[in-house]
C-alpha cells in the first residue's frame, strides 16, 4: 500500500516553518500547535521540477536543507518492552534500548497492590534494577490497572485480571499509590503513564472524564514529589476508530478543561494486521486532526507501544509474519516517518528470548526487527536533526551526526529517481551496503542513507 503524498505535508503544515521543531525525540521538544496550523508549505521546501516519468518512476531534485536549530536526537527516541524484565532477563548487547517501558511485566497498581495498603515492589525493584544494570536509566512504568478491593465492578474480560479495568471506588487510594510509587523511585523512573489503552473497555471501562481525573492527581502529586519526572497522559489505540471516536476526543477535552496535566500525549499506532507502515502513517494525520480540533497545545506525543501484523480487527484480519529484511526496513520507515511527522518517540511491543505467536513483528535477539533498531541507533542516535522536508514526492531529513553532514531520504509516492544530489557522494542502504553515487539514486519507501 502506498502512501498518499498529502500525508507528510499535514505534517509540515502543523508544524510550522520547519518539521524540525515537532520532531525532537527528547521529551521538552514541542508537538505540533494549532497556531502553526496556517504556516505555508513552501517554509519547508524549496521549489524543485515536477516529477517526470522515466521507465516507471518519477525523477526529481533534492530538497534544500532547511535552515533551523538543531535538534538533538537521542537514543529514547526507540524504546522497547521486555519480557521477563522484573526476572532478569535482557536482550543481548547488541539490542539498542534507549529507553524501557514497563507493561506487562507484573509492574501495575493492580499487581503492586494486591491488599489495600500493602505494596509489593518486588518485581518492579528488579525490573528498574535490571534496566540500570544494563545501562538503560530512561524508564517510563505504566502506573493503572485498579486492582480487584478498589473496583466498582468485576468482568472477567479485564486486562490483566478482572477488576483491572474498572473506575477506582475510593479515589484516594489512587492518590496514596501514585505518592508511594513517585518517592520511592523519584530520580530512577523518569516518566509515568497513567493508563494503559484507556480507549478500549477491557482495559479501562470508566469515563473519558474520570480518567482526566486520575491524570490531574498523579500530575500533581507526581510533580510535588519529582518535579523532574515526566507525566504521560492514557494512551489511546487508533486502529479501532469507534473507540478511537469515542474516547480520545473526551479525554481531550477533559484535560483542556483541566489546564492540560500532561508534560507527553500518547498513542498506540499498531495498523490493523494486513496493513503497514503507509497505514501508521495516515494514523498519525488523523490522530493530528483531533489535536487541532481540541486546540491541543504543544505537547510532545509518544507512541508507547507498536508491533505490525497482530491479529485483528476481525476475523478479516489474521496475523501477519513480518519478518527479515522486511522488518528491518519497516523499523526504520517507522522510525524516519516519526521524525517527519512529529511523534518524538516509539516504544516496540516486545522483546522476547524466543518466537512470541502473539506478533508479527519479532524482536528476538538478531531478528530483521532488531537489525532496524541497529540501523536507527547508526543513522540517527547521537545526531543532530536540522529538519525534514517533503516534495515532489521525495521526503528528506537532514541530520549532522560526528559532524558530519547526512540525508536520509526515501518515496512517498512509489517509485523514484533521485537526481544526483550536491555535496553527496556516497549512498548506503538499510542493509549497510554503501555505493558511490554514480548518476539518479533508484529510490522506493525504505530510506536511504547519502554521505560527503
Amino acid at each position: 500500500m502506498r502512501r498518499e503524498p498529502s500525508v507528510l505535508i499535514v505534517g509540515a503544515l502543523l508544524c510550522g516553518a520547519t518539521l524540525a521543531a515537532c520532531a525532537s525525540p527528547d521529551s521538552a521538544a514541542p508537538a505540533p500547535s494549532t497556531s502553526s496550523a496556517s504556516a505555508s508549505p513552501s517554509t519547508t521546501t524549496t521549489t524543485a521540477p515536477s516529477p517526470t516519468a522515466a521507465t516507471g518512476t518519477a525523477t526529481a531534485t533534492p530538497s534544500a536543507t532547511p535552515t533551523t536549530t538543531p535538534q538533538p536526537i537521542a537514543a529514547s527516541i526507540s524504546g522497547l518492552h521486555v519480557a521477563g524484565v522484573q526476572d532478569g532477563a535482557w536482550p543481548d548487547s547488541n539490542v539498542p534500548v534507549g529507553s524501557l517501558r514497563l507493561w506487562d511485566s507484573g509492574t501495575s497498581w493492580s499487581q503492586i497492590e494486591t491488599t489495600r495498603g500493602r505494596y509489593d515492589w518486588a518485581q518492579l525493584d528488579e525490573s528498574v534494577d535490571n534496566a540500570e544494570s544494563n545501562g538503560v536509566d530512561d524508564i517510563l512504568l505504566v502506573l493503572g490497572t485498579t486492582p480487584a478491593w478498589n473496583a466498582k465492578r468485576i468482568d472477567a474480560a479485564d486486562y490483566p485480571a478482572p477488576g483491572a479495568a474498572s473506575a477506582p471506588r475510593d479515589i484516594d487510594a489512587w492518590d496514596r499509590y501514585v505518592a508511594a510509587v513517585a518517592k520511592r523511585y523519584a530520580g530512577r523512573i523518569t516518566s509515568y503513564q497513567v493508563w494503559n489503552e484507556a480507549s478500549l473497555s477491557m482495559f479501562w471501562d470508566g469515563t473519558p472524564e474520570q480518567m482526566a481525573d486520575l491524570t490531574e492527581r498523579a500530575y500533581r502529586i507526581i510533580k510535588d514529589i519529582d518535579p523532574g519526572a515526566t507525566v504521560v497522559a492514557a494512551s489511546t489505540t487508533v486502529r479501532l476508530e469507534g473507540a478511537f471516536d469515542r474516547f480520545f476526543t473526551g479525554y481531550l477535552a477533559a484535560l483542556k478543561e483541566r489546564d492540560w496535566p500532561v508534560d507527553v500525549l500518547a498513542v498506540h499506532l499498531y495498523p490493523a494486521s494486513r496493513d503497514d507502515t503507509d497505514a501508521r502513517a495516515e494514523f498519525i494525520a488523523q490522530v493530528r486532526d483531533t489535536l487541532t480540533a481540541v486546540q491541543a497545545p504543544d505537547l510532545p506525543v509518544w507512541d508507547t507501544e507498536l508491533n505490525y501484523g497482530l491479529a485483528g480487527p476481525g476475523p478479516t484480519n489474521p496475523r501477519q509474519s513480518i519478518e527479515g529484511s522486511r522488518a528491518r526496513d519497516w523499523v526504520v520507515q517507522t522510525t524516519m516517518d516519526s521524525l517527519a511527522l512529529g511523534i518524538a518517540r516509539t516504544y516496540w511491543y516486545i522483546w522476547t528470548p524466543e518466537p512470541y505467536p502473539l506478533l508479527g513483528m519479532q524482536l528476538t535477539n538478531g531478528s530483521g526487527a532488531v537489525k532496524g533498531l541497529r540501523v536507527v541507533d547508526q543513522w540517527l542516535v547521537g545526531g543532530e536533526l536540522l529538519g525534514c522536508t517533503e516534495e515532489a514526492g521525495l521526503a528528506s531529513c537532514d541530520v549532522t551526526k560526528s559532524g558530519v553532514p547526512t540525508r536520509i531520504v526515501w518515496s512517498i509516492d512509489g517509485p523514484a529517481a533521485l537526481a544526483p544530489p550536491a555535496g553527496f557522494s556516497e549512498v548506503c542502504r538499510t542493509d549497510n551496503t554503501c555505493a558511490p553515487v554514480d548518476g539518479a539514486i533508484e529510490l522506493d519507501e525504505t530510506p536511504v542513507r547519502l554521505l560527503p
